[in-house]
């Protein structure tokens, strides 16, 4: 099924519905316009297509805007990953595909959708790196980690975060002397808590580290990572990204 979008000098966006079928759109979902050209694009096909019942209708994001914000952190304040989800809902897609959420709170909030798994990526720098220790970089990453361990049979050691006075405190809870370490996590927006995790590594004897964020937004640049990080592994679901110390996995 193919489609074109048009956007107006005033930000207005509007679909028009050039072939007819199925319905599959993939984006990367991290603004706002998408989640409208999106809308655009649904609303058009389902103004041909209400009535026949053989056809379906999915969307993939990639990278969910929003995601982080999966609670009401103060009260008054809005539940935002809660208004982008319902607008979402109000679409009415047949199915939802979301890669590699930040917790099952999107999953619960999408009606019809479902978790692409971000194991096959990491399997990736795993054997690029050959073997190297998984790093589970706080406790809320732990069970996810644990999971991808056993599947690649791979030695995990996990990690915890504390802030005294505002300042991260690591804490590495096994032995890392003279082994390469893969630190995993699903996002990364500036990346400090990396490179605090990376520097307490090395302290304590780990050869290189390497990073794998599913989603690598990297909203500050890379200089004060690369002081720590030995390179880094990401999908181009946020953005591509050109630069010598970042391996991307194409999925767009």
């Amino acid at each position: 099924m193919k489609y074109e979008i048009k956007k107006f000098k005033d930000g207005q966006v509007a679909a028009k519905i050039k072939e007819h079928g199925n319905l599959d759109i993939k984006i990367r979902g991290n603004s706002y316009e998408d989640l409208f050209s999106v809308a655009s694009i649904k609303e058009a096909w389902d103004s041909e297509n209400s009535e026949n019942k053989n056809l379906i209708s999915k969307l993939t994001i990639f990278c969910l805007i929003g995601q982080r914000s999966d609670r009401r952190f103060n009260k008054s304040e809005s539940f935002d990953l809660k208004v982008i989800c319902n607008f979402i809902n109000t679409m009415n897609f047949d199915k939802v595909f979301i890669l590699h959420p930040h917790s099952n709170i999107c999953l619960a909030l999408i009606n019809n959708s479902e978790k692409i798994s971000h194991l096959s990526f990491v399997e990736k720098a795993f054997n690029k790196i050959g073997n190297p220790i998984l790093i589970s970089p706080d406790a809320g990453a732990y069970k996810s980690t644990h999971s991808i361990s056993e599947f690649l049979n791979a030695d995990l050691v996990a990690s915890n975060k504390v802030r005294i006075d505002g300042v991260p405190k690591i804490s590495i809870q096994g032995d890392v002397r003279n082994k390469e370490c893969l630190i995993v996590d699903d996002l990364a927006d500036g990346g400090r808590t990396f490179k605090f995790l990376a520097e307490e590594l090395k302290k304590q004897g780990a050869v290189k580290v390497f990073l794998y964020v599913t989603h690598g937004q990297f909203n500050y640049g890379f200089e004060d990572l690369k002081e720590s990080i030995d390179l880094i592994y990401c999908t181009n679901s946020y953005r591509d990204i050109d630069d010598s110390f970042v391996e991307q996995f194409k999925i767009l």
